[in-house]
């Protein structure tokens, strides 16, 4: 577990999804596209949610064995190391559908 605990930082996470959601909720593919401001503050804020969920205890992903929690951080590793290179169609599909059944887990995992 990390140093804050696992609560610290799923509650972080949620923060970090709910910023990205403000960001990018009524936004067109196309409209999320053109605007290079809303990427950059959305890939840096996926950049940080990924960061929270590498700090999170192996036993807790342990619970949660549907999620791709190697995909997550090797996501986050192309979006650092190859960020002109990054699809921007999938950082959409992420941010407009995937990062909703995140926070439904992390929220549920607070309640718990």
């Amino acid at each position: 577990m990390g140093s804050k605990g696992d609560l610290y930082y799923i509650r972080q996470a949620i923060d970090d999804i709910d910023v990205i959601v403000r960001y990018t909720r009524h936004l067109s593919y196309e409209e999320f596209a053109k605007d290079g401001k809303t990427v950059d503050a959305t890939m840096f804020r996926l950049q940080q949610l990924i960061e929270k969920i590498k700090s999170l205890s192996e036993p807790f992903k342990g619970r949660f064995p549907d999620v791709p929690w190697g995909e997550i951080v090797g996501f986050r590793n192309g979006i650092v190391h190859a960020y002109g290179k990054v699809d921007l169609m999938t950082v959409y599909e992420i941010v407009s559908r995937d990062i909703y059944e995140l926070r439904r887990l992390f929220c549920s995992a607070l309640d718990a």
